[in-house]
């Protein structure tokens, strides 16, 4: 998928105003999960936008108890009447356990995406060995793949993976957690730059060929802010330094 570079992730947002500012000040990715319990949020937020539907890539995401063959489509067909849509953009499978086999589960995703209830079908959190099965398995390439990506984690053979088969690797909590705007690193660049830490770190996610990011944000400001560090962009040598930062830490371990 050609997905913009930075799109809006909503966990955690429970107002749709929130939404449907985002919407206004130029977001046109809104990333969702049934896990999230706010669907019927992003889904007021599209309906009350003036912005048209098919300009919006909506996407959202399976939980492990709705991955089961004989539940996909029921799951799917829930998300959608919570979202007020006749089809998703994106749809994903959120991780690879619970009720998901490789099999049945992406069988009944490619049904989705055939009889137009999804655009593309999409996985999060899988390993490599999975990635791989599942490209055996779907009708349909895989469409993207969302993970945990940020400078103080980022599994180098996901990134890898995509940049090989071509599709975008969909990086979540790329402010890690809030911890970006504290890095010593990080707010150094930002100082050089005259813009924020989380602007930096945004950079530096989207300075990897073939990623995009969805970072949350629910004021208008951070909204605009998060947007805008589009236009920034690291030399090679701010890069490294971010490349350096002796921390690693995963926000959502397996």
């Amino acid at each position: 998928m050609d997905l913009p570079p930075v799109g809006l992730g909503t966990m955690g947002i429970d107002d749709s105003a929130t939404v449907e500012a985002a919407i206004d000040v130029g977001y046109r990715h809104l990333d969702t999960a049934q896990i999230y319990d706010n669907e019927a949020v992003v889904g007021d937020g599209v309906a009350d936008s003036d912005v048209d539907r098919e300009d919006l890539t909506v996407a959202t995401k399976l939980w492990v108890d709705s991955l089961a063959g004989a539940d996909v489509r029921a799951g799917t067909e829930a998300s959608l009447d919570r979202l007020g849509l006749d089809a998703v953009d994106l749809l994903y499978v959120h991780r690879p356990r619970g009720d998901y086999d490789p099999e049945t589960t992406l069988s009944a995703l490619d049904d989705l995406r055939a009889d137009g209830l999804a655009r593309n079908v999409g996985l999060s959190n899988f390993e490599p060995d999975q990635l791989e099965r599942a490209r055996e398995v779907l009708d349909a390439p895989v469409a993207a793949h969302q993970v945990e990506f940020h400078p103080y984690y980022g599994d180098r053979e996901l990134l890898a993976d995509a940049q090989e088969h071509g599709y975008p690797l969909v990086a979540y909590s790329p402010l890690i957690g809030g911890e970006a705007l504290d890095d010593p690193v990080l707010t150094d660049i930002a100082d050089a730059h005259d813009t924020s830490a989380a602007a930096v770190s945004i950079a530096w996610v989207r300075s990897h060929d073939d990623v995009v990011t969805v970072p949350k944000a629910s004021s208008v400001d951070h909204l605009r802010a998060n947007l805008d560090a589009r236009s920034l962009t690291l030399s090679g040598a701010e890069i490294d330094r971010i490349d350096d930062i002796e921390r690693e830490q995963e926000l959502f371990p397996e």
